[in-house]
């Protein structure tokens, strides 16, 4: 029970004026593709938890190295919008709860009854919004719950993991002792760079755009069965300890595979079983891929931004659920490969070809409420250094299954569990819940 809350906006602490300060920022291709909303990450502290006042100290000094953090985006003459880095600052809300985190936290494990009351509000207007956003909610018994959301169009995921470690360090060190590490790589023009005359080669208006005349988007069949809007997406946390992937990538058959992999093989075949589809159907993932270390030339691993592009595995239902682990693995792999320098630089000159007409890009990236049955798409969260996030009386004892709101959407995280292993968080249909977690923990 919330008894108390506050907000202020919470502004970075230079020495010397970023030269970033002030400046326009246009999105690039790769913002524009991303999601057009905010991202929650929800992450539980046990007492004794560091006061208020030090999370907020080790915010400004951290958010000064990502100045976009501390921006809004806005829209120009032409109706597109931009990042403004105008350093109106990070709104931070405190709430004081008459209730013990172990009451928020389920059998140890990361769960949350309302999750979405743990982080701010989502706005329902993204533009001149805080793009950062955080929530401190501190319970009776000294434990801390943080909640932060974050617009997409300002970074991915990698670039955030790297952010947070970053204010984990400024924490712990507090405002005397804190050593500014290198800065990040901020120059967001530097991955969208096209040929002299741009030449995309993929079809990138069907797969990371839509099309001129598309209204809905593009599924992989015409005739795909669509699970009605009438039935409730549930989110559900699954967990796979360590053992259970081990024996995953046994069953690859000699296959090397990592745990991402062999994770999303087994979740890919047991969701396709539980949705009860057709064999002739095909169903496909959405995969999420780094392209940092693909472009050529390459860009620095500590870029902060949007560089994240997706690869696009294929099966028809009738061979997904007949095949082997291995081959399955095989599959996803080989759709990742094809992401690789060439396409990179097809999707960046596809991108100056659009702007060079005035065409304005609509991504195909799932709105809030969409079902993408007979597809997926999934998220790897396993690089998340939780250690690291330790913001100087100990790591987070759980991270909080955020409210997934698309069906068919995952997200594989590293267990805060004692003995370790891989958490899933998934929206599903209701419908297909019970199928599901009956054969979740199985193998063929």
């Amino acid at each position: 029970m919330e008894i108390k809350t506050a907000s202020t906006l919470v502004k970075p602490v230079y020495s010397i004026p970023h030269p970033l300060a002030g400046e326009k920022v246009q999105l690039t291709v790769f913002d524009r593709a991303a999601l057009d909303l905010f991202v929650p990450t929800v992450l539980a502290y046990p007492e004794p938890a560091p006061s208020s006042e030090a999370i907020k100290e080790g915010l400004r000094r951290a958010v000064a190295l990502y100045p976009h953090l501390a921006g809004r985006l806005a829209v120009d003459h032409r109706g597109r919008r931009f990042l403004h880095v105008n350093n109106e600052g990070v709104l931070v809300i405190e709430a004081a709860l008459s209730i013990d985190l172990a009451n928020v936290l389920a059998d140890g494990m990361a769960a949350a009854a309302n999750v979405n009351e743990l982080y701010p509000m989502l706005p329902e207007e993204n533009v001149g919004a805080a793009l950062l956003q955080i929530k401190l909610n501190r319970y009776r018994c000294g434990g801390l719950v943080i909640g932060i959301i974050c617009h997409h169009h300002v970074a991915d995921g990698h670039s955030m993991s790297t952010f947070f470690t970053t204010w984990a360090s400024a924490v712990r060190a507090g405002k005397d002792d804190f050593t500014v590490p290198s800065p990040p790589f901020l120059d967001r023009a530097a991955t969208a760079v096209p040929r002299a005359t741009p030449a995309p080669v993929f079809d990138h208006r069907s797969i990371e755009f839509k099309g001129r005349d598309d209204d809905e988007l593009i599924s992989s069949k015409p005739d795909a069965v669509v699970v009605p809007r009438a039935h409730k997406i549930r989110n559900l946390t699954v967990h796979f300890t360590d053992e259970f992937v081990a024996g995953l990538k046994a069953r690859a058959g000699g296959v090397r595979c990592s745990t991402f992999q062999c994770l999303l093989a087994h979740v890919w075949k047991k969701i396709t079983a539980a949705r009860g589809l057709q064999p002739e159907e095909f169903t496909q993932v959405r995969v999420a891929v780094n392209c940092r270390g693909r472009a050529d030339p390459a860009m620095p691993m500590d870029f902060f931004g949007n560089m994240v592009l997706w690869a696009f595995p294929r099966l028809q239902v009738r061979d997904l659920l007949n095949s082997s682990y291995g081959r399955v693995v095989h599959a996803i792999r080989d759709a990742v490969a094809r992401v690789d320098a060439e396409y990179v630089q097809s999707f960046v000159d596809f991108g100056a070809v659009a702007d060079a007409s005035g065409e304005e890009l609509v991504a195909t990236a799932a709105a809030a409420g969409t079902m993408l049955c007979p597809d997926l798409e999934v998220d790897s969260w396993l690089g998340f250094q939780f250690h690291r996030m330790d913001l100087g009386t100990g790591p987070p004892c759980a991270f909080l299954p955020p409210d997934l709101p698309i069906e068919g959407l995952m997200i594989f995280v590293p267990s805060r569990a004692a003995k370790g292993g891989v958490d899933l968080f998934v929206a599903m249909a209701e419908c297909h819940v019970e199928a599901f977690e009956q054969i979740c923990n199985s193998v063929d």
